[in-house]
C-alpha cells in the first residue's frame, strides 16, 4: 500500500512540477496551513507556476486544515513520500519544532513561508515584516481617526504572525495615539469568533471609529456583514464611516477599497512567498547557505531568533491611491 501511495504521489508531482528531477535536488514537498482563505488559495495557485519556472519537481501540496497535529502528520508523510526538502507554514510557531527536528534528523531541509518557527532547525523563513503590518495599520488609523475607540481583530497568538501584528499595533497606538482606546478581539483566525466579538463590542462601544483586521482573507466578509447588520457600514467620506485597515492584499479587499467600505490593506506577497519558498528549497538542496544582509531581490535577510534567518519581503500599504496598481499580485489577471 505504501508503495502504491508513493507511486501515485510521484505521478502527481510531475503534474505540479517540471516533470524532471534536477541533479541533486529531488522532489520538494509543500505543506499549506489551510485553504479556506483566499490568500492561501492564491498561494497554492502560484506554486505550480513557479515550480515549472524554477525547474523544480514538486509533490502535490498537502493542506493541514489549520490543525497543528495534522501538520505534524502531513510533514512526516511528505518525508515518507520521498520529499528531499519541505516548504511549510507553521500553524503554531512553537508546536512545529518536533516536525522540524524529525526532518533535520532525516537530512531534509525545511523552508518556512509566512510564519517563522519559535526556534529551528530551519534553513530560512520567507516572510514579510509582520511588525510593520501592525505599525502601518496604526499609522493609517491614527491619522484618520480623531476620537472613539479602535478595535484590533487579532489572529492566532500562538503564531508569531498574530503576536507580531498585535504587539506592534498596540505599542504604536500607545506611543503615538494614546488618546485612542484600543479594544481587542482574539480569534485564532476564525471569522465567526471575529463577528461575534465585533457584534458585542458595537453594543458596548457604539462609537467605534476604527478597525484593524489581522487578515482580510479571514475577517473581511464577517466584519463588513457585522457592520452592515448594525447599521455601521458607511462608505469613506460619509459621516459615521469606520476606518478599516486590513492585511493580505486579496482581490476582495481591493474591491472593498474601491467601494469605500475599507480604507487600506497591507499586501502580503502571495506570489513571492510561493516563488522564494520553492527557490530557497532548491538552493538548500544545492548546498547553499544563507547569511544576514541584503538580497538580490530588494529584500533583506535578518536573524529573528537564534538560528532562524528570515528573508523579509516587501509588503506595501494599499489605499485608494494605488489600489489599481497592476504590479500588485491581487490585481493579476487570471
Amino acid at each position: 500500500m505504501k508503495k502504491a501511495v508513493l507511486a501515485a504521489s510521484l505521478i502527481a508531482s510531475v503534474a505540479f512540477g517540471s516533470g524532471a528531477l534536477a541533479a541533486g535536488t529531488g522532489p520538494v514537498g509543500v505543506n499549506i496551513p489551510l485553504l479556506t482563505s483566499p490568500f492561501w488559495q492564491a498561494y497554492q495557485a502560484y506554486l505550480p507556476k513557479f515550480a515549472k519556472e524554477l525547474d523544480i519537481n514538486m509533490l502535490e501540496p498537502v493542506n493541514s486544515d489549520y490543525d497543528s497535529a495534522k501538520q505534524m502528520t502531513d510533514m512526516a508523510n511528505l518525508i515518507t513520500l520521498g520529499a528531499k526538502a519541505i516548504v511549510t507554514t507553521p500553524i503554531e510557531s512553537a508546536a512545529v519544532r518536533p516536525a522540524l527536528e524529525r526532518a533535520a534528523a532525516a537530512g531534509i531541509p525545511v523552508v518556512g513561508v509566512d510564519v517563522a518557527p519559535q526556534t529551528g532547525p530551519i534553513a530560512i523563513v520567507v516572510r514579510a515584516d509582520n511588525r510593520a503590518y501592525g505599525e502601518k495599520a496604526c499609522e493609517y488609523i491614527g491619522a484618520h481617526v480623531t476620537a472613539g475607540p479602535v478595535v484590533q481583530i487579532m489572529g492566532d497568538l500562538a503564531s508569531v504572525n498574530g503576536r507580531d501584528r498585535a504587539e506592534a499595533f498596540r505599542d504604536c497606538m500607545k506611543a503615538k495615539f494614546p488618546k485612542l482606546e484600543v479594544l481587542e478581539i482574539p480569534t485564532k483566525w476564525e471569522a465567526a469568533v471575529a463577528a461575534a466579538g465585533l457584534d458585542a463590542l458595537l453594543v458596548s462601544h457604539p462609537d467605534i471609529s476604527g478597525i484593524y483586521m489581522h487578515a482580510g482573507g479571514a475577517f473581511l466578509s464577517a466584519t463588513l456583514q457585522t457592520l452592515e447588520r448594525k447599521g455601521k457600514l458607511m462608505t469613506a467620506g460619509q459621516p459615521g464611516h469606520v476606518v478599516i485597515v486590513s492585511n493580505d492584499g486579496i482581490p476582495q479587499e481591493y474591491d472593498a477599497i474601491r467601494k469605500g467600505q475599507i480604507d487600506a490593506t497591507v499586501s502580503q506577497p502571495a506570489d513571492l512567498y510561493a516563488k522564494y519558498g520553492l527557490l530557497y528549497a532548491k538552493k538548500t538542496l544545492a548546498g547553499e547557505k544563507f547569511a544576514v544582509g541584503p538580497t538580490d531581490h530588494d529584500s533583506k535577510i535578518v536573524e529573528v531568533a537564534p538560528g532562524v534567518l528570515e528573508d523579509q519581503l516587501s509588503a506595501p500599504l494599499v489605499t485608494k491611491a494605488n489600489v489599481d496598481d497592476s504590479s500588485l499580485w491581487g490585481n493579476a489577471k487570471k
